[in-house]
């Protein structure tokens, strides 16, 4: 009978210690592809990938120690569907490697390659997000852009702040009555030796009822005296199946160049039923001179399921001529050679495109 109850123990610390350490890892990822058709001064026809969603393979994980605390960890590949290439300038971990700690009463603590506040004010705020079609908040890139990806001792280069920052901490608060508070310091890390690459981000996000906001902070520096300091508020509010959406953001450059600028974009999306249908106004408008880019477009959407959309977009470009009297155009990517000229820089896009999430 002794020995019976001894392995019933057993047994039973067995199954305690197996529910105290439940872990689970996800497969997950996103195909998206759309065709393209842009009129400048020449008419440009091209398949790309990721409009409304970056393309991606991703593994997420997480593991329950007990006490309230788990240990997680996201890898993301980033995959240009149009041509099986790497996304993320050929990094293969390129959109998300983290590792960290989580807790509801502490926060979130993680480490690796991660998305900076710039990010989610770009993204989550925005009717067109920051990709690739449409009246995109990438369009604000033009006086800097969102990368290159900071925080390594080889990056450089103006930045208007951030996407994603290389070795980096990041810490979250839990949520107080809707409002979160989060920092991120990104290492300048350099095998060939020290310097003063680093990048700050601090923010404090607000999201209750139908109302989310956001403020945030960055502060980029690199060894070659780079010092880009942007500051970006994005709200959204929600009322039935209608949300409207907007920010502003300021980017303030620290080197001889001077390459300041601000950005500004209002939007909104309604929802009925499949169907959902935006429209977005974008600004990027760099210091000094007629060198402004406008984004106005209007998109559609169709859900077949939840997994799988049809999208659609018609979007005008209108850049201004700079002081120098050439053509500074801006789009949401680069502008392929011949598109535009100094006399025609406008661009109209059409997009039509398909994304299908596992």
């Amino acid at each position: 009978m002794a020995i019976k109850k001894l392995a019933l123990s057993a047994l039973a610390l067995a199954a305690a210690g197996a529910v105290q350490a439940q872990s689970s890892v996800t497969i997950y990822g996103v195909a998206d592809a759309f065709l393209q058709v842009a009129d400048g001064d020449e008419t440009l026809t091209r398949l790309q990938s990721g409009g409304l969603n970056g393309s991606r393979l991703g593994f997420r994980g997480v593991e329950d120690l007990g006490g309230g605390l788990r240990a997680l960890f996201t890898l993301e590949h980033g995959i240009n569907l149009d041509d099986g290439s790497v996304g993320q300038s050929g990094v293969f971990w390129g959109r998300q490697a983290f590792v960290g700690l989580g807790s509801s009463t502490a926060g979130q603590l993680t480490l690796g390659r991660q998305y900076s506040s710039l990010y989610s004010a770009s993204v989550d705020f925005s009717a067109f997000t920051n990709g690739s079609y449409g009246a995109s908040t990438a369009v604000i890139g033009g006086f800097g852009g969102y990368e290159p990806v900071r925080g390594g001792g080889s990056s450089g280069g103006f930045s208007g702040g951030p996407a994603r920052v290389n070795n980096s901490i990041k810490y979250e608060t839990p949520s107080f009555s809707g409002l979160r508070v989060g920092a991120l310091w990104g290492f300048g890390e350099n095998t060939a030796g020290v310097n003063k690459t680093r990048v700050g981000d601090i923010w404090a996000r607000y999201t209750a009822g139908p109302l989310d906001a956001m403020l945030s902070y960055v502060d980029d520096k690199n060894e070659s005296a780079l010092k880009a300091r942007t500051t970006t508020l994005a709200a959204a509010y929600s009322f039935g199946n209608a949300r409207v959406m907007g920010g502003y953001l300021h980017f303030n450059d620290g080197t001889a160049a001077n390459a300041d600028g601000k950005g500004a974009w209002l939007g909104g999306d309604y929802r009925f039923g499949s169907h959902l249908v935006r429209a977005q106004y974008v600004l990027s408008n760099p210091k000094g001179g007629n060198n402004d880019t406008q984004a106005l477009g209007v998109g559609y959407q169709y859900d077949f399921s939840k997994r799988t959309a049809l999208y659609t977009s018609l979007t005008q470009f209108r850049n201004d001529d700079n002081v120098a009297g050439s053509t500074r155009t801006r789009w949401h990517g680069s502008v392929p050679s011949g598109l535009t000229t100094a006399d025609d820089n406008d661009i109209t896009e059409f997009v039509v495109g398909v994304r299908h999430s596992f």
